[in-house]
């Protein structure tokens, strides 16, 4: 299978633009680019936060995760640099995303069989200081906090899978696999969804009435979800790293790539990689960060294509 860039729906070309491009940046032979895919921008510096899968290191040590930022000199420059990070809180780190203010990153700390699963805030500039937020649910620890997202008013979402536990890191979950929302003006946490597997990725619509794919509705004050409802099939592999742009088009790593659909579900286009894309992000107008477990993707598509996300928290790309 070769990378390419496949039209489903016309709608599909106005995502990819006349001349969509792939560029492999990175080839390791660890596997280091798979989860977080949290890029932060500024003037002078661009830099992508990654997590790696398991690694093994050998000789009987225990399994972990390593932390890798990686950086270029502005949106022209096509040379990245790659460093690991000290982990510091963050144990068996997975998903992050950007922290309104853009000071720090959230990232999901799975834990291990010594330390709780948590959401920590690690510094944007180095040294990488981290600092845990949450750790428990009134008393129970999580099982393997996996992905997050912010909403507008400030509250943190997330899932907590049973992870840690299948792949012999954790101990027995206490808790159901579930979607929390943590309300930090409150310092408030509640349950939010349930009835998952593996609860994995999460997005918001821009306007934040869809989480996918429940409708978000407002009950005493409190966001409730509703109206849960089957959104749309990935035909190759497990989707994850789900993302929206600013036209609310939906985005997923998938077995085959990157599936992108309309808010309707209709399927309207593939960035085909092979072997799959595990985890992505967007970067400036018209680019995309490709996870590829060994390998790191830059995708070129058409210039107005941008990330609700950074967006949404005024952050210029």
């Amino acid at each position: 299978m070769e990378p390419k860039f496949l039209v489903h729906h016309d709608a599909g070309q106005a995502v990819f633009g006349a001349h969509p491009k792939l560029q492999l940046i990175f080839e390791s032979e660890q596997a280091l680019f798979h989860e977080a895919a949290v890029f932060t921008p500024s003037d002078n510096l661009d830099r992508l936060f990654v997590t790696s899968n398991i690694l093994a290191e050998g000789n009987g040590a225990a399994a972990k995760i390593k932390i890798s930022k990686l950086t270029r000199q502005g949106k022209d420059d096509s040379t990245w640099s790659h460093e690991e990070l000290p982990a510091g809180d963050i144990v068996m780190g997975n998903g992050g995303v950007n922290q309104p203010g853009g000071e720090n990153i959230l990232f999901c700390s799975q834990g291990n069989h010594t330390a709780p699963s948590s959401l920590v805030l690690m510094k944007i500039e180095s040294p990488h200081s981290t600092q845990v937020l949450l750790n428990n649910y009134h008393g129970r620890p999580f099982n393997s906090v996996n992905d997050v997202v912010f909403s507008k008013d400030g509250s943190i979402w997330f899932t907590d899978p049973n992870y840690g536990h299948e792949q012999k890191f954790k101990p027995r979950p206490r808790l159901p696999c579930q979607l929390y929302r943590y309300d930090q003006s409150r310092e408030s946490i509640r349950a939010v969804a349930d009835g998952f597997g593996r609860p994995n990725g999460l997005c918001f619509s821009p306007d934040e009435g869809t989480l996918y794919a429940f409708t978000v509705r407002n009950y005493h004050g409190s966001p409730f979800l509703t109206d849960r409802r089957l959104f749309a099939m990935a035909d190759t592999g497990a989707p994850d790293g789900i993302k929206c742009d600013i036209q609310g088009r939906i985005y997923s790593g998938c077995g085959d790539g990157v599936n992108i659909w309309l808010p309707d579900g209709t399927l309207i286009g593939k960035v085909i990689v092979p072997g799959g894309v595990a985890n992505f992000c967007f970067g400036r107008s018209g680019e995309m960060f490709l996870l590829h477990e060994t390998k790191f993707w830059v995708a070129k598509i058409a210039s107005d294509a941008k990330g609700a996300l950074l967006e949404g928290m005024g952050v210029s790309v």
